[in-house]
């Protein structure tokens, strides 16, 4: 997947997450940040953090993924990466979406390891992160 996708790009991953029908080969790191960004602007913070564990557990199943105790949806990281998102949208809400998305991606949070910065592997890793919200243990996150 292109690091700069277009608007239409962005909703056309957003749909295909919420529908299922998005290519399991397509649910990139950008891609979880571009289906985020989009559902963020289009619903809010407040609906997305409702949302979103069973959209990405139904696209999950969907696609082949079990969401086990070690693999699947992943709450800490989903919790993590919205708050961002939003924090991230409030400060480029004149940009458009693609815009706002590219200049994320081409920072820490293109990274998909940028977590670590905040959670020991120890703790982001285990099951209760991956089942429920875990502060981060490192450092607080900036937003």
């Amino acid at each position: 997947m292109p690091a700069h996708l277009r608007d239409a790009d962005i909703e056309r991953i957003a749909r295909g997450l919420t529908d299922r029908t998005l290519p399991k080969s397509d649910w990139t790191h950008a891609a979880h940040f571009a289906a985020a960004l989009w559902l963020l602007r289009e619903r809010g913070l407040s609906a997305c953090l409702q949302e979103m564990p069973g959209l990405i557990r139904a696209y999950n199943e969907a696609t082949g993924v079990p969401n086990t105790d070690s693999g699947g949806y992943h709450a800490t990281i989903t919790v993590a990466s919205l708050r961002a998102g939003n924090a991230w949208l409030a400060a480029r809400a004149h940009l458009p979406l693609s815009a706002a998305l590219g200049e994320l991606l081409g920072g820490d949070y293109g990274r998909s390891d940028w977590p670590l910065a905040y959670w020991s592997k120890a703790s982001l890793f285990s099951v209760a992160a991956r089942r429920g919200w875990v502060d981060p243990d490192l450092r607080p996150l900036p937003f």
